[in-house]
C-alpha cells in the first residue's frame, strides 16, 4: 500500500507541473523512495547490494534515487554522487565521437579502415578453404554496427599489463588476425573493433582519445565526475563490484582487473569500448542532449540528423542483432524495434546501451525520457536483459510518465 501511495504521490506531483517541466527538488525529494520500494526485493534477494536511478526529461532531471550499500564490507551507503564504471557505456560516446569527425568532413562512414590504421591493409578473411582475401575492405560503418568480421580474441601482450598497452599498439595486435567473417556479412559484438574506432578518432582528430572526449563531452557539459583514471578522492565514493556466491547466495566482492590496477595511472590505456567511470549527474547532461536533438545550453554536439542516422536501423533484416530479443542495430546504438520482455515498457525507436556490470541507459524519443540504472553486479547470465532493468523501466515509465 505504501508503493502504492507513493505512486499516486508522484502522479500528482508531475500533473501539478506544466507538461515538460521537471520538478522542483523538494518535489523530487518527495518521489525520492519509489525506486528503491520498486526494487528493495532485489537487494533483499542479494541481487544487488544498491543502485542509483535516474530519469531524465529534455529540460532535466525527473527522479534522481540512491539506495543500498556502496561498500557492503564498510557499511558504505550508495550515494547520487557514486561513481561507477560503466563499462560499454561508453561506445555510443566513441561513435558520437566519431560522428562529429563526420559531420566535420574528417571521416567517411564508408572510408575504408586501413586510411586510418595502416596495419589492417592486405588483412585475410578467414574461410573453411584457408585464409582468403576478403570480398571488400572493412569500413567505419562496419566497426559501428558490429559487423567488421575483426577478431574479438584479445591481446595478449608479454611482459607488461593490457592495460598498459597504447591503443595503437592495440590496434595493430588486431590486424595481426585474420578477419573472422566478411565484413558486413554477419553482427557480433565486438569490443576489438569499437577499440579501432578510438584510434581513427586520434587519427583524425590529432590527439589522443582521452582529449578528445574530454574536450568534445565532458568539459562543454560540465561532466566533471567522468574519467577515464579515477583519483584517490573518487574511490572514497567508488560503488564497488559484486558477485553472487552460489553456494551461500549472498553478495561477495568481485576482483576485476578494471578495479586492481592503481585507476589513476594515466598509463592506464583509455578503452574506447569499455573504459568511462562516471555518476548519475553527469551522465544526466549527456542524456539531456541527446534528448535535445544534439544541442544543450546553446552548445551544438551534433546536427540532429546525425543522431537520427545513428539511432536509425543500418542492418535491414539481418537476424542477429543484439544480446535481446526485439533489437536493432544503429551506428553504436542498440534500437528497440519490438519492445519484449526486458524492453517492453519502452517505445519502438528507443535506443541505448548497457555495460558489463548491469548499468543501462535508454532513451525513449517517444516519450521524451531517459532512463539510466546503475548498479555494479558483475555475474549476471545477461546484463542487458536482468530482470532488474526489467523492473526499473517499468516503474520509471508508470511514475514519471511521457510526452
Amino acid at each position: 500500500m505504501r508503493f502504492v501511495a507513493l505512486l499516486i504521490l508522484a502522479g500528482l506531483c508531475s500533473a501539478c507541473k506544466p507538461s515538460g517541466q521537471a520538478p522542483s527538488e523538494s518535489e523530487l525529494k518527495e518521489q525520492n523512495a519509489v525506486m528503491s520500494f520498486a526494487l528493495q526485493h532485489f537487494q533483499d534477494n542479494n541481487d544487488i547490494a544498491g543502485a542509483v536511478t535516474l530519469v531524465v526529461s529534455p529540460n532535466g532531471i525527473l527522479g534522481f534515487e540512491a539506495f543500498g550499500l556502496a561498500d557492503i564490507g564498510a557499511k558504505r551507503p550508495m550515494r547520487q554522487d557514486s561513481m561507477f564504471w560503466i563499462a560499454s557505456m561508453t561506445k555510443p560516446i566513441t561513435a558520437m565521437g566519431v560522428m562529429m569527425l563526420v559531420e566535420e568532413g574528417k571521416v567517411k562512414i564508408d572510408d575504408p579502415v586501413e586510411k586510418f590504421v595502416p596495419s589492417f591493409k592486405g588483412i585475410q578473411v578467414k574461410t573453411a578453404q584457408g585464409l582468403a582475401a576478403p570480398k571488400r575492405l572493412i569500413t567505419v560503418r562496419d566497426l559501428l554496427t558490429h559487423t567488421s568480421g575483426i577478431s574479438t580474441a584479445a591481446v595478449t601482450p608479454a611482459g607488461q599489463p593490457i592495460d598498459l598497452i597504447p591503443l595503437a599498439e592495440m590496434c595493430d595486435a588486431y590486424a595481426r588476425n585474420p578477419l573472422t567473417s566478411e565484413p558486413g556479412e554477419k553482427w557480433a559484438y565486438n569490443n576489438n573493433a569499437i577499440n579501432v574506432l578510438g584510434r581513427i578518432i586520434e587519427v583524425a582528430g590529432g590527439r589522443p582519445y582521452a582529449d578528445f572526449i574530454q574536450e568534445r563531452f565532458f568539459t562543454p557539459l560540465g561532466m566533471d565526475n567522468s574519467t577515464f583514471w579515477p583519483d584517490i578522492d573518487d574511490l572514497d565514493r567508488m560503488a564497488k563490484p559484486y558477485s553472487k556466491n552460489k553456494e551461500t547466495g549472498e553478495l561477495i566482492e568481485a576482483k576485476n582487473t578494471r578495479f586492481s590496477l592503481p585507476l589513476d595511472n594515466p598509463k592506464r590505456t583509455a578503452y574506447p569500448a569499455g573504459g568511462l567511470f562516471s555518476c548519475a549527474a553527469d551522465l544526466a547532461k549527456l542524456y539531456q542532449m541527446i534528448l535535445s536533438g544534439g544541442e544543450k545550453d546553446g552548445h551544438r554536439y551534433l546536427k540532429t540528423a546525425t543522431l537520427k542516422q545513428m539511432t536509425t536501423n543500418q542492418l535491414g533484416d539481418m537476424t542477429k542483432v543484439s544480446f535481446t530479443e526485439g533489437m536493432q542495430m544503429g551506428l553504436g546504438f542498440h534500437l528497440v524495434h519490438n519492445p519484449i520482455g526486458v524492453t517492453e515498457s519502452l517505445s519502438t525507436g528507443s535506443f541505448g546501451h548497457g555495460g558489463a556490470f548491469g548499468t543501462q541507459a535508454w532513451i525513449d524519443p517517444v516519450k521524451k525520457r531517459a532512463y539510466v540504472l546503475l548498479i555494479q553486479r558483475t555475474d549476471l547470465p545477461n546484463s542487458d536483459g536482468s530482470e532488474i532493468r526489467r523492473e526499473f523501466q517499468k516503474t520509471a515509465v508508470e511514475t514519471y510518465g511521457g510526452k
